[in-house]
């Protein structure tokens, strides 16, 4: 079983320090104020404007940036291992996504599929794993003759609905590892999110995907495929 991932979302510089999003050349410049304004100048700025190719985009200029920037790393495809159908079983992996912003109000990261349901091949298919409620399972659990594919969010910005008490998600501050079991959709699902910004090192997220076939599910041999997208918004 093959997961393809795709990123929906850039810096003038960075290095494994720091990361600079807007730069200026000039010769000149100052930082001026009073109990009545607050001013910044700048002298010797040349090639202001907008500019544009197939490639980038620039708005060159002191002071130009227009509005907060945020980034999303892009992980490898992810390959499960095979699932044999008779006595069935469970195959799991994960992927991480790093999220940063330099956006004072944060950022949310939310994940899709683009099909529903998510993994399947010509023939047959994985139903989405099916909550018992309105929230995340706390527990993995599969019904009789079935077969299922599911997510778990993990991390320090886990969105509420993944967060758990102990025993129950959707409720609590607590971050379980693979606990708060969900489905996919071919719409937005919020997996993380934070009220601050997190420059320059980024905020990782893990995805923790599972399939399972049960025991005497009559599952199509063969490969099966699903394809996820994750976007990163500035708040």
């Amino acid at each position: 079983m093959k997961i393809l991932f795709a990123v929906a979302l850039a810096a003038a510089a960075s290095s494994a320090n720091y990361r600079i999003e807007a730069d200026s050349l000039n010769f000149g410049g100052l930082l001026s104020s009073s109990t009545n304004y607050r001013l910044e100048d700048t002298l010797g700025e040349s090639a202001t404007g907008i500019a544009s190719s197939t490639s980038y985009r620039i708005h060159a200029g002191y002071q130009a940036m227009l509005g907060s920037s945020i980034s999303i790393s892009a992980p490898s495809d992810l390959t499960l291992s095979s699932i044999v159908s008779s006595p069935g079983g469970q195959s799991s992996g994960s992927v991480v996504w790093t999220v940063t912003t330099d956006n004072e109000a944060g950022y949310t990261l939310a994940i899709k599929a683009a099909t529903s349901p998510a993994l399947k091949n010509a023939s047959d298919s994985f139903a989405d794993y099916t909550p018992g409620g309105s929230v995340p399972d706390y527990t993995w659990s599969v019904a009789a003759n079935a077969s299922e594919f599911g997510f778990s969010p993990e991390g320090s910005d886990t969105a509420a609905n993944y967060l758990d008490n102990g025993s129950t998600c959707g409720t609590g501050s607590s971050e379980t590892a693979n606990r708060c079991w969900d489905s996919f959709s071919t719409t937005n699902k919020t997996i993380a999110s934070r009220s601050s910004n997190n420059a320059p090192s980024g905020t990782a997220i893990t995805v923790k995907l599972q399939a399972e076939v049960v025991a005497d599910r009559a599952q199509t041999t063969g490969a099966y495929s699903a394809a996820l997208t994750a976007t990163a918004l500035a708040q």
